[in-house]
């Protein structure tokens, strides 16, 4: 197997729920080897997160923790800390998201592990960042959604503003912490130094509008609630029902948009709206022209028609076809695993979202239950049985 990016970069993982445990299993797909620390009782609280099951492998524990070895700690225990300093010792990469100020009053901040390992790369991720007004705020997902103005962007004017059906916050923020800690290392490299990563969501999130957030500090204007229009506003950029389903045109160049008048059999009605401007400006009139026709055919009809004169189309595809579509199944986006309880069975979850050649991002092993590299971690730092016995019995680990 080739190498990988990663390869031999060791990372102790102190994060939970999903931005932090999202990025350092990208980081392990890459080749490192991750440590994730975890407390002994419960452990990450998503091992239990929307599960029926009590065997702490909730499905989104597991997507977000593959090829990880668990170590579990008590970090209130003064006797963790000798622990986490010979871990460090041994690291490259630290990642945490405790509320700012919580994990240096543990003693493991910054400042104290920089001092074990001066070269030493130190994420922290937050709702809000290290510093500032808000920082000692949690934060979640949906309250970023909201504090961010992204929902404010999202949904119907009829309805009010929506969340996205998915963590965008939290996954975003884990792309950007990976890119973030790999760059630190990028930079160690070529300058020695180590570098404290401050990695806020809610920067995040800022950036993942600045098209939108631009566009209002140029113009002073804010966006509306457009539904499923294009954040353009162009009328033939938008979601129309077919005949038995949903489907999603995005026609903005000017061929395009001829194209599509020509199929839907009007291509003498595009010279009244030939320019983004006129269509801008009389958006609800071109809708109308369109929609109907477009909903008197089927959304089979409309992928091959549309695809056929290069105008973009897709349609609204629910989990079920999507998990199984040819070009994932390509791409080798979706992967089988080992069942953590079951060796003989499988659970197919999501890889790393690239392909690389060689070294692609592969994973490097299952997700750990609570614990489970705890002994053998510990005998790698040196202690004996009978130490790791003691400190079992004492509730450090």
């Amino acid at each position: 197997m080739s190498k990988q990016a990663l390869s031999g970069i060791r990372v102790l993982d102190f994060s939970q729920v999903l931005a932090g445990p999202f990025a350092t299993q990208l980081m392990a797909q890459l080749g490192a080897q991750v440590i994730k620390i975890e407390q002994p009782v419960g452990g990450d609280m998503t091992r239990g997160l929307m599960s029926a099951n009590s065997d702490g492998m909730a499905p989104s524990f597991l997507a977000a923790n593959l090829g990880k070895r668990s170590l579990t700690l008590d970090l209130k225990n003064p006797k963790a800390t000798e622990i986490v300093h010979k871990l460090v010792a041994k690291a490259d990469v630290i990642v945490e998201n405790f509320k700012p100020g919580t994990i240096e009053r543990l003693g493991f901040g910054y400042k104290s592990m920089r001092a074990i390992k001066p070269e030493l790369v130190y994420a922290s991720i937050s709702g809000f960042g290290q510093t500032g007004p808000r920082a000692s705020l949690p934060a979640f997902d949906g309250a970023i959604q909201a504090y961010s103005g992204m929902m404010s962007i999202s949904g119907h004017a009829e309805t009010g503003p929506v969340r996205s059906g998915y963590f965008s916050v939290d996954m975003s923020t884990a792309l950007n912490a990976a890119f973030a800690i790999t760059s630190a290392l990028l930079r160690r490299a070529n300058t020695g130094e180590g570098q404290h990563v401050d990695v806020s969501m809610l920067d995040t999130a800022m950036f993942m509008q600045s098209p939108q957030m631009t566009g209002y500090l140029v113009t002073g204007k804010a966006p509306e609630l457009n539904g499923n229009a294009s954040p353009t506003k162009q009328p033939t950029s938008n979601v129309f029902a077919s005949s038995n389903g949903y489907v999603q045109i995005i026609a903005m160049k000017e061929t395009q948009v001829k194209a599509l008048f020509t199929e839907l059999g009007m291509p003498e009605r595009y010279s009244e709206f030939n320019e983004p401007n006129v269509r801008l400006a009389r958006r609800d009139e071109v809708h109308e022209l369109i929609a109907p026709l477009i909903a008197a055919k089927t959304t089979e009809h409309w992928l091959q028609t549309l695809d056929a004169i290069g105008v973009p189309v897709s349609a609204i595809q629910d989990f079920a076809t999507v998990a199984a579509e040819p070009q994932l199944a390509h791409r080798q986006v979706f992967v089988e695993q080992a069942h953590h309880l079951h060796p003989n069975r499988s659970v197919k979850v999501v890889r790393a979202a690239h392909v690389a050649e060689p070294g692609n991002p592969s994973i490097q092993g299952p997700t750990p239950t609570l614990g489970e590299h705890t002994d053998e971690i510990l005998a790698e730092l040196g202690y004996s049985v009978d130490q790791v016995k003691a400190m079992h019995n004492d509730g450090v680990v």
